[in-house]
């Protein structure tokens, strides 16, 4: 019988009809932008799918530095530095908005005991009890 976490195990196989050349571009400033062309088994380009474009940069938070990752629709490595800036900020401000939403839900979570609370309520009531 499988347990809970070998279900959650994903196979670590990789798809050969799925497969992305990489490479990274900086400014060595402001990120980086990651060109990913498709190639087939053999490392030959594969023209029936696009080439993509994703950039990344950093923030640094109380954690230290929080990657952040967004996609780029260029044709080419010239638009997608062009594109960087804004898509960038606009990446920024959905990763803070996000984490003021988490902050708030762990902010406003109220945490019970373990076993619940005992019946009545909390114990003591406000009164004084004599032994």
């Amino acid at each position: 019988m499988a347990t809970r976490q070998d279900e959650r195990m994903i196979e670590p196989d990789m798809n050969p009809k799925d497969l992305w050349l990489e490479e990274i571009f900086t400014d060595r400033r402001v990120g980086t932008i990651r060109r990913l062309t498709p190639v087939d088994g053999s490392g030959a380009r594969d023209a029936a799918r696009e080439v993509l474009y994703v950039g990344e940069t950093q923030v640094m938070s109380q954690m230290g530095a929080l990657p952040i990752n967004f996609a780029l629709e260029a044709k080419s490595l010239e638009e997608a530095a062009t594109m960087f800036g804004p898509a960038a900020k606009t990446a920024i401000e959905r990763t803070v908005r996000e984490l003021q939403e988490l902050r708030r839900q762990a902010a406003s979570s109220i945490v019970i005991p373990q076993g619940g609370l005992p019946p009545g309520g909390m114990p003591g009531g406000g009164k004084i009890q004599m032994p």
